[in-house]
C-alpha cells in the first residue's frame, strides 16, 4: 500500500487491563497489516518532534482503554480530530470478554485482543474501500 494510503493506530497507555489490550491490539495489528502505523501516546503528549508532524499526516483511529477515552482528548489537545475513536471497555461490554492485568496478558485477554484486532481490521477495511 502506499504512503499516502496508512492509517496511524494511537492506544491508550493508562494503566488498566483495558489498556493493556488496547496497546496489544495496536502492536499486532501494524505487524499483521501493510497499511498501518503506531503513534506513541507518551510521545505525543510530550510534544516531541517527529510526533507533532505525525499526528497531523495519516488519519488516526484513537484506541481509547477505558472511559477517560485519554487517547481521544491528548490528540484534541494536540489539535488533532481522530477519525475514528474506538473504546475497547465499551466494544468489550456484553462480550463476556473481560481483561484482569494491567501489564500480562493471560489467555482472557488473548482473547479480548483477539476480539479487538477484528474489530480494528475491519475498520481499516471500511477505510480502504472509502
Amino acid at each position: 500500500m502506499s504512503e499516502d494510503k496508512k492509517i496511524a493506530l494511537a492506544a491508550c497507555s493508562g494503566m488498566s487491563p483495558y489498556g493493556l489490550v488496547a496497546r496489544v491490539t495496536s502492536t499486532d495489528t501494524v505487524d499483521e497489516t501493510d497499511n498501518t502505523i503506531s503513534i506513541c501516546m507518551g510521545a505525543t503528549s510530550a510534544d516531541r518532534d517527529g510526533f507533532r508532524n505525525l499526528i497531523k499526516k495519516y488519519p488516526i483511529i484513537a484506541i481509547s482503554g477505558c472511559d477517560g477515552d485519554c487517547t481521544l482528548k491528548i490528540l484534541e489537545q494536540k489539535g488533532v480530530k481522530p477519525a475514528k475513536n474506538i473504546n475497547v471497555l465499551e466494544e468489550l461490554k456484553g462480550t463476556g470478554l473481560i481483561p484482569n492485568d494491567v501489564s500480562r496478558l493471560d489467555d482472557e485477554g488473548e482473547k479480548c485482543v483477539k476480539y479487538m484486532k477484528n474489530r480494528i481490521k475491519k475498520e481499516l477495511k471500511d477505510f480502504q474501500d472509502k
